[in-house]
């Protein structure tokens, strides 16, 4: 390379520096840097946009498919709730009356139907004292084939007679008291009724 040659190339850098050097420190003055341009900038802004808003698409997203496996959750404990519920029913009789009686069992036989087309389920207690023991006396009973059929077909259906009223019968008779065998004798039948209530028994008197 002669001396002339030198010089040219020389002066062409220098040229060179002396534009692009006030730029870059305009730039920097400014708070900005210095971003080559792209050929298409529209779509280079389009692509900026897209990839802003992928995040933001899957945490949606996310968040839908957390919300949808919640309320599946709240279903599926909803319907355990459903089926583990027992419904429950005392009916107490304490007259010596056997139309008292089959009113009492009507009932219960119409409400262990209501709940088994429901498929749920239900216990039922008919407790009887006082004069109402009758209804479970072996030798006294009007209802005694009833109970037993029922015994068979309802056995969500159970019979409770008082142990404190049999007691005085006893006594009184000086004889024993024999009870329908489909029944339970509880030792007293109102405090019976009274514990069914305080653990959250329906309490119905026909």
């Amino acid at each position: 390379m002669n001396m002339f040659q030198h010089i040219a190339s020389v002066t062409t850098i220098g040229a060179i520096t002396v534009l692009f050097v006030p730029s870059f420190a305009a730039a920097e003055q400014g708070g900005r840097y210095w971003v080559p341009t792209t050929t298409y900038p529209a779509l280079y802004q389009t692509r900026v946009a897209e990839r802003a808003a992928a995040p933001r698409k899957a945490t949606t997203r996310s968040k839908a498919i957390t919300h949808k496996r919640e309320r599946s959750v709240l279903a599926a404990n909803a319907r355990l709730a459903s089926d583990s519920k027992v419904h429950r029913l005392v009916l107490q009789v304490n007259t010596n009356d056997p139309a008292a009686m089959n009113l009492a069992l009507n009932n219960a036989t119409n409400v262990a139907q209501y709940y088994k087309d429901l498929s749920e389920n239900v216990k039922i207690e008919v407790v009887t004292f006082g004069p109402g023991l009758h209804m479970l006396r072996d030798d006294t009973s009007p209802v005694k084939a009833r109970i037993e059929e029922m015994a068979l077909s309802r056995p969500e259906i159970s019979f409770k007679a008082c142990g404190n009223t049999r007691e005085r019968m006893h006594k009184a008779e000086n004889k024993d008291i024999p009870i329908v065998a489909q029944a339970q004798v509880v030792k007293s039948g109102v405090v019976h009724v009274m514990e069914l209530q305080e653990k959250g028994w329906s309490y119905v008197k026909p």
